[in-house]
């Protein structure tokens, strides 16, 4: 069965639609089944994908609002190797459209049942409001990967996210957990940031990643030419920092397994 994470945190800005992306493309890499599903009406990932959004493309709107089976909505030719689910203008209806439906919070969850034993990953990319789609991506997920700056707003950012995240833990998912906290746009010549950084580990201990994603160009380059940063420049520093955190992350994962074997 697919480990399903969903990518979240109510401030914007902080890579969020980058890590989706980039780590979908990381773990696909490595020849796991990746699923990646982008519920932000903004639809960055679907056009970091080489998806056109503007396109007749099926999304997320299909899935959860018009009861498409997800067979019919999964694209299977992305420039990241992985498969995804597309988002675009549509799915800001699907925030209005959805409190009108019968289990609007669990409808996401339901439909990822059909095909969760086709995945490893199934990564879903969350708006950065609290709305009822990022309801449903906390319903369906296991756990949280939360990407952040090393910075003061970002810290005061995380608290309402661990809060929001006991709040839903308990209405619609008690086995949610926190997957990780990843450190993005990372500058260790910046001594806030190196504080911080600090507080995040002596705070959350192992659920800090190992690795952090430096500030980088190419990363920031890569969505306007359609591709992950490892499709557009495999020898950047941001294309190699997500590859190791996939490293990370899959190492993590069979420790867990062996542990519970």
């Amino acid at each position: 069965m697919a480990k399903v994470i969903a990518l979240a945190n109510q401030k914007g800005g902080v890579g969020k639609t980058t890590t989706a992306v980039n780590l979908a493309a990381s773990m696909a890499a490595t020849k796991r089944k990746v699923l990646l599903i982008d519920l932000d009406p903004q639809g960055n990932a679907t056009m970091g994908s080489g998806v056109d959004k503007y396109g007749d493309v099926p999304t997320i709107y299909d899935l959860l609002i018009e009861d498409k089976p997800i067979e019919e909505v999964i694209i299977k030719e992305t420039s990241g190797e992985y498969h995804m689910i597309a988002a675009n203008g549509d799915v800001t209806a699907a925030e209005v459209k959805l409190m009108e439906l019968f289990a609007r919070e669990v409808r996401l969850r339901n439909a990822l049942e059909k095909i969760q034993d086709q995945y490893e990953f199934i990564f879903i990319d969350c708006p950065p409001s609290l709305n009822m789609l990022t309801v449903n991506a906390m319903a369906a997920a296991d756990s949280i990967l939360v990407p952040m700056q090393c910075e003061y707003y970002a810290l005061e950012g995380l608290t309402a996210l661990m809060d929001t995240i006991t709040q839903l833990a308990k209405l619609v998912n008690p086995n949610l957990k926190i997957e990780g906290i990843l450190r993005t746009m990372y500058d260790p010549r910046n001594r806030l940031a190196n504080d911080v950084s600090e507080q995040l580990k002596q705070h959350f201990g192992d659920k800090v990643y190992r690795t952090v994603i430096p500030r980088n160009v190419r990363l920031a380059e890569a969505p306007s030419f359609g591709a992950p940063a490892m499709y557009y420049d495999r020898a950047s520093s941001g294309a190699k920092a997500y590859l190791a955190l996939a490293g990370e992350m899959l190492r993590r994962k069979e420790k867990t397994a062996s542990v519970v074997a």
